[in-house]
């Protein structure tokens, strides 16, 4: 029983911290306008638009003990 419980609080507090996204988005879907900070300053999805192909990866787990 408490192992349950347990799993019912890891479960909510997963969904808690974690929410689905707002906005699903599909294969073949463009990109929204963003920018982020990188090693090389300010990145911008728009500086690149008709240029060059673009590939998003986000290591969500990088630097961490798990």
């Amino acid at each position: 029983m408490k192992k349950q419980f347990l799993y019912c609080i890891v479960l909510a507090l997963t969904a808690f911290l974690y929410p689905p996204p707002a906005a699903a988005v599909d294969v073949g879907d463009q990109a929204p306008e963003f920018e982020a900070e990188s090693t090389m300053g300010t990145i911008r999805l728009a500086d690149y638009l008709g240029k060059k192909n673009v590939l998003l990866a986000f290591y969500f787990k990088d630097f961490t003990s798990g």
